[in-house]
């Protein structure tokens, strides 16, 4: 079986993403990051989607974004609550960490590489979610030539290195759809921004009404919701 690695941050998105690499044929080596978000529910959804997924190896790769801040998930911004979805996809919201998803794959690079690996696989979504920049293909086509450039095994020809993005182009409701058809336990996964101090999701920030219109317009129940 090829190696990949995916990143899993325990939402919908990355779990599903992962259930799709394993489809495809591959062993799957999941990476965590534990970077001064706000809470740590969703590092501990992450580990409960690993192993039940049976990855082959789930790490966590630790970092402290809180030195930079700017960001309501990394800083004492507050969460923007209760915004449509005109308001969603007006401007880049405060939930948006700066180069987040360039630090990610740079750490998901350097253990493709160890593991010489050629796939790298990530969950973003550009369709139906805030108009983050890391999250567009552009960015993902520069980096993956990037990586190419950058890597010992890909100098040497011995990795071709792909970013995958199966969920690129998806709605939320496609992608739940996608995720029951994966049999993906959706019970172990958590979207939310800020929830409160006994892990329960907030049900008012971007990522839990978007979270909930997919579960809507898919016709399924979230497992996750009171």
């Amino acid at each position: 079986m090829p190696k990949a690695v995916c990143l899993l941050s325990g939402g919908l998105d990355s779990s599903t993403c992962l259930a799709i690499a394993q489809r495809e044929g591959y062993e799957i080596y999941a990476l965590s990051f534990d970077y001064g978000q706000r809470h740590r529910i969703e590092l501990e959804a992450a580990a409960r989607i690993a192993q039940a997924a049976g990855v082959a190896d789930h790490r966590t790769a630790k970092l402290d974004l809180r030195m930079f801040g700017g960001s309501a998930l990394t800083s004492n911004i507050d969460v923007p609550k209760g915004r449509s979805a005109a308001q969603m996809s007006r401007d880049i919201p405060v939930t948006y960490v700066p180069a987040r998803n360039t630090i990610f794959l740079s750490f998901a690079l350097a253990w493709a590489e160890v593991l010489e690996a050629s796939d790298i696989f990530i969950g973003v979504n550009a369709l139906d979610y805030s108009g983050y920049p890391d999250c567009r293909p552009e960015f993902l086509d520069a980096f993956e030539h990037m990586a190419n450039l950058a890597t010992r095994t890909g100098v040497e020809h011995r990795t071709n290195l792909k970013i995958h993005a199966p969920l690129i182009n998806m709605s939320k409701a496609e992608i739940v759809g996608m995720a029951v058809e994966l049999g993906v336990d959706l019970a172990l996964t958590h979207s939310c921004y800020d929830p409160d101090t006994d892990g329960r999701a907030c049900r008012e920030c971007d990522s839990c009404l978007l979270r909930a219109k997919g579960f809507a317009e898919a016709g399924v129940s979230d497992p996750v919701a009171p």
